[in-house]
Parts: structure tokens; C-alpha cells; sequence
């Protein structure tokens, strides 16, 4: 490994750390859940992270196998980066790092990036709300995502809908703030933050399908 810092402890969660437990690592993981990403991409969903700290984080994870880098073909020619199968195998990991985290106070001020608000959206989800299916082609920021809820489970993956019940086109902060409820629909198309298309109902029941996580509270 590029780090010197180690625990030289044979357990599997120190083992785990030695390769992942540098700041910023797991949130690079994060960021490359939903499909690769250009250097630049990276940046621009963990902008508090310098280029220096994030090259480092990213060599460091090449070395360890959980990062692979590839050229994409022609006409592209850029250089991404992804998750190697045992890369993704932290996905259920992240997944219950976000749901206990979600809980956490106080919530810092900022806003998400759009595959940490989508992550947030997997955790967030109201099995109760989420039983018919449903798919939504979602235009957030600079991707288009294809989202399907069905039997209180939801399946995300950064690719087009043309099988869409609805389309919504909007920003990370505006989702965000509609489906925690900081904000109505109404408010938002006035703002022309948010745009639907397709069966309106549709795009209310993904709208109302999340529930704000609440408080952990310390104990007596």
C-alpha cells in the first residue's frame, strides 16, 4: 500500500481499514457505485477534497484492488476510473455505513452529490410506500438515471428509461429537499427547479416513496 499507516492487526475489519480507511477513500467507493468516472467527475462529487489528497486516495486504492483504471474507446479516449469486482462487493457496506450515519446529528450543512443523494435515496426508501412497480427515467444535474421501485426495493443504475412511467428532470439539492419534505412540488415547478413529464401520478409516488431517517438518540 502508498500509506504507511497500518494496524498490523489480522482481524478482518483492520484488514478492511488497512485498504479502505483513509479519508475520503470510502466516499470515492461511493462515488463509483453507479458506473465509472473521469478524475475531473470525482472532484466535482467530493470538492472538499484537495487533488493532491484525492490522487493519493486513488493510487492507494489502485494498489489495493478495489480501483481499476481504463481508457474508454474512440471517440472518448479519457481516462476513468471504477470499482473491481471486489471493489463493489463493498456496496451492501456502504449501504449500512449511510443507514446508521443518516441518523447521526447534527446533519452538516452542504449539499449531496448526486450518487450520495441516490445512495441516500436507497436507504431512505418506505417499504410500505414502495410495494407496485414503478420506474422513473431521472435527469439529475448532468446524468440521466434509471430508477425502478418494486416490492419495497429500489434498483438504480446510471443509464437511460425509455421504459419510464415518468421522466423528472432536476438538481441534487431540489430532490433532496422535495422528498425529505423542505420543499413541495408546486413551490419547485414555480421555480422551474424541477420538470415532469409523463404520468404525473407517477412521478408523485417516487416523489412520496422516502422518509427522513430519525434522530439516534443518546442514551440515559
Amino acid at each position: 500500500m502508498t500509506t504507511s499507516r497500518r494496524y498490523d492487526d489480522p482481524c478482518g475489519v483492520a484488514r478492511a481499514l488497512d485498504r479502505v480507511g483513509e479519508r475520503w477513500a470510502l466516499l470515492v467507493v461511493r462515488e463509483l457505485l453507479l458506473g465509472p468516472k473521469r478524475f475531473t467527475d470525482l472532484k466535482e462529487g467530493l470538492p472538499s477534497a484537495s487533488p493532491n489528497v484525492l490522487s493519493q486516495r486513488l493510487d492507494e486504492l489502485l494498489e489495493a484492488g478495489v480501483v481499476s483504471r481504463r481508457q474508454l474507446d474512440p471517440p472518448a479516449r479519457t481516462w476513468v476510473y471504477e470499482l473491481t469486482p471486489w471493489g463493489r462487493d463493498l456496496e451492501p457496506v456502504l449501504l449500512a455505513l449511510a443507514q446508521w450515519g443518516s441518523r447521526a446529528t447534527p446533519v452538516p450543512r452542504g449539499d449531496l452529490s448526486a450518487d450520495a443523494l441516490l445512495l441516500a435515496l436507497r436507504t431512505t426508501l418506505d417499504r410500505a410506500r414502495a410495494t407496485s412497480p414503478l420506474t422513473i427515467d431521472l435527469w439529475l444535474d448532468r446524468d440521466r438515471y434509471r430508477v425502478h421501485i418494486e416490492h419495497g426495493e429500489i434498483d438504480l443504475a446510471r443509464a437511460p428509461a425509455p421504459d419510464a412511467d415518468a421522466s423528472i428532470e432536476t438538481d441534487a439539492t431540489t430532490l433532496r429537499r422535495i422528498v425529505f419534505g423542505d420543499l413541495a412540488v408546486a413551490d419547485a415547478r414555480a421555480k422551474g427547479t424541477i420538470k415532469i413529464d409523463g404520468n404525473a401520478r407517477a412521478a408523485a409516488r417516487f416523489l412520496d416513496s422516502f422518509r427522513r431517517p430519525a434522530p439516534a438518540r443518546p442514551a440515559d
